[in-house]
């Protein structure tokens, strides 16, 4: 049995909760990796984890042993990475994680220059609008925008998302048009409620504070560009989604003299996982993208 093999296994089966996902993630069956596992605890000489039909749960003992093995194996990794720096080739699988809708936008779009240039790195685009967990997820990397709450991520800011105000024109024509930031806590305000404070709209680098309300929110950029185009009310919204919309008269850009507070863009990693050469690639290239984009710029 390779020791560090076998480590590497339950760690990942402690992290992913399955043995059948696992499994899959490492091209084999679900009775392999129970061998393994099984062979770690004869040679350790006690069980690691509690196997029940609905789950699995760490013994005592495998809790401990759980956060050795993380350590030593990113020892491990640390120093083949050492020695190997600058030989590294940007190949093999990347598992990405965004929010859906700049997921579908502003990462799939450039897949393709992204694997043009790195053509042995394979790409799993996992999109959600709820964070997953990177380390249960067995993720890379996860572009997220907004403040970070998260302080056991590694974190690098990549871009910004810059916003602002819009409104379908028939909205406008029924309901007026606001001429001051605070008359918008006069309207129906369609809010995007995974940011912190989402009914709280700040301009011109904090002068105005506005408390907004509206009938409806989502948590899908896309979704609220919809109600948008319906009519239904005024968004305050990234520039990069609406920049067709405004050309073409289908929405009208609210109080353009105001500022709309930006928002970063972070690339984040697991602070126990080393960055392989294809993450550091990746990241770049976005940053690289981002930087030349006055939507997405920081």
């Amino acid at each position: 049995m390779d020791t560090l093999e076998a480590m590497a296994i339950f760690v990942r089966v402690v992290e992913r909760g399955s043995f059948s996902a696992v499994a899959r993630e490492l091209g084999t069956t679900q009775p392999t990796v129970s061998k393994q596992i099984n062979a770690l605890e004869k040679r350790l000489g006690g069980r690691l984890i509690a196997r029940s039909t609905r789950q699995l749960s760490l013994t005592d003992e495998g809790t401990r042993y759980y956060k050795q093995c993380r350590d030593i194996l990113a020892a491990v990794d640390n120093a083949e990475h050492s020695f190997q720096t600058g030989r590294e080739a940007v190949a093999g699988p990347l598992r990405i994680a965004s929010s859906v809708s700049f997921g579908r936008l502003q990462i799939a779009p450039r897949l393709q220059g992204f694997l043009e240039r790195y053509p042995e790195v394979t790409v799993d685009l996992l999109l959600s609008d709820q964070n997953v967990d990177l380390v249960s997820e067995g993720m890379d990397v996860a572009i997220r925008i907004g403040e970070l709450k998260d302080s056991s991520l590694i974190a690098r800011q990549i871009g910004l998302t810059r916003r602002l105000l819009v409104a379908a024109p028939g909205y406008l024509e029924r309901h007026g048009t606001p001429q001051a930031a605070e008359e918008l806590s006069l309207h129906n305000c369609i809010l995007f409620n995974l940011l912190a404070d989402f009914d709280t709209w700040v301009f011109d680098a904090g002068q105005y504070h506005v408390q907004v309300k509206g009938n409806v929110r989502s948590n899908n950029s896309e979704a609220i560009r919809q109600m948008v185009l319906s009519g239904l009310g005024i968004s305050l919204s990234p520039t990069w989604l609406y920049r067709r919309d405004i050309a073409q008269g289908r929405v009208v850009q609210v109080l353009p003299t105001l500022t709309p507070s930006a928002l970063p863009i972070h690339a984040l990693l697991p602070a126990n996982r080393r960055q392989s050469a294809r993450v550091r690639a990746f990241v770049d290239y976005l940053a690289e993208g981002f930087n030349s984009d006055p939507d997405l710029s920081n």
